[in-house]
């Protein structure tokens, strides 16, 4: 059993925050955590370092902490920089192949490692991004073991 995380939008920290306690993984969804959110095994830190890494040229150790928006015994929600998702939103085709190639070869780092996996990765993260940027939404991670 590992950790699962469900990334969402929502327009402000305290909609974040209101994730009901009893929610379990399956029932999340629906406009209160924006709609079509995305399951992954990724970490938000690797996200991030990725996306600031691989496009816009951060070095691994600059990439900024998340924020905690709440600390729960079952689960905990985190802020996204919008840093990590605003430079996704109008990238090419090329820049999307060259962050993936770039983000394949930074050492000492986790997360996929495989270039075709990062490249799809960052696709379904544009994508994400686009649809956070249309609702007018910040980027939050909820975490369950």
């Amino acid at each position: 059993m590992g950790v699962t995380y469900k990334y969402f939008g929502a327009p402000d920290g305290a909609t974040a925050a209101r994730v009901p306690l009893s929610m379990r993984p399956e029932e999340l969804g629906g406009d209160e955590l924006g709609m079509n959110g995305m399951f992954t095994k990724i970490k938000p830190e690797t996200v991030a370092a990725m996306v600031l890494t691989g496009i816009e040229g951060v070095p691994l150790h600059k990439v900024p902490p998340l924020e905690l928006v709440v600390l729960h015994p079952d689960y905990a929600v985190v802020k996204l920089p919008m840093t990590v998702v605003d430079p996704l939103r109008d990238l090419g085709e090329e820049a999307v192949g060259a962050a993936a190639f770039i983000w394949s070869t930074v050492p000492d780092r986790g997360g996929p490692r495989d270039a075709f996996n990062v490249y799809q990765l960052l696709h379904e993260w544009q994508d994400f991004s686009q649809r956070l940027h249309a609702a007018g939404h910040q980027p939050y991670c909820l975490v369950w073991p």
